[in-house]
């Protein structure tokens, strides 16, 4: 599956404005550069989202130069698997590579591990901005799932493979929540309401909306 922007900052939690800074060199090299596409026009995979859900729980308790430092850092190690694949924590103060084995401190001087972010937090809902609260990932609504092995990751309506834009946008063109039905009958009318929720907050997202 290849997420858009708009539709991987919905997803993780970022916006479009921080996903374009993050794809961008700097010192201490890209945060995060989009797996499948970045011209001419970013496409994300389901494993960046995770990353990038990733990034925006770190970013919310460390500077981007802290983040930038340690991804430099782990790469310098030798780390060159997706970003999704690693577990990094944060106190603050310094970013630590978390393994089975031990905890390696990657801004400041190794030190005590001192676990603030497991993956669960990364997976379930998690506030960001005021009144922006990041749906869990696999279950971003009661009745909307996204899988990564159902249409590539796209998110549908709970125990079909009916996308759910294809649900808001006729809500949007005026066919009732209760009329859904005869267009895709495995649809329910709270799972309808749900999909135009949806589809409202992932728009939120849209670089137009966020910088008006």
């Amino acid at each position: 599956m290849a997420y858009s922007a708009k539709m991987a900052a919905a997803l993780s939690g970022a916006t479009t404005g921080q996903l374009r800074h993050w794809r961008r060199a700097a010192d201490a090299g890209v945060v995060l550069a989009p797996e499948i596409s970045r011209s001419p026009r970013a496409l994300y995979s389901f494993w960046d989202v995770l990353a990038l859900r990733t990034c925006v729980h770190l970013r919310n308790a460390s500077s981007l130069q802290k983040i930038r430092t340690a991804l430099g850092t782990s790469r310098n190690l030798g780390e060159r698997d997706h970003l999704s694949s690693y577990r990094l924590v944060t106190d603050g103060r310094t970013i630590q590579f978390v393994s089975d084995e031990e905890a390696i401190d990657l801004v400041k001087k190794p030190g005590q591990r001192q676990v603030v972010i497991v993956m669960g937090d990364v997976i379930e809902p998690f506030p960001v901005r005021a009144g922006v609260v990041v749906p869990h990932l696999f279950h971003p609504r009661t009745n909307i799932e996204v899988d990564p092995a159902m249409q590539g990751g796209h998110p549908v309506i709970k125990g079909t493979r009916v996308p759910y834009d294809a649900v808001a946008e006729l809500l949007a063109d005026g066919v009732p929540a209760e009329r859904i039905a005869d267009f895709y009958p495995a649809v329910s009318v709270e799972a309808a309401r749900e999909a135009a929720d949806f589809a409202k907050y992932v728009d939120s997202y849209d670089l137009a909306v966020r910088a008006s």
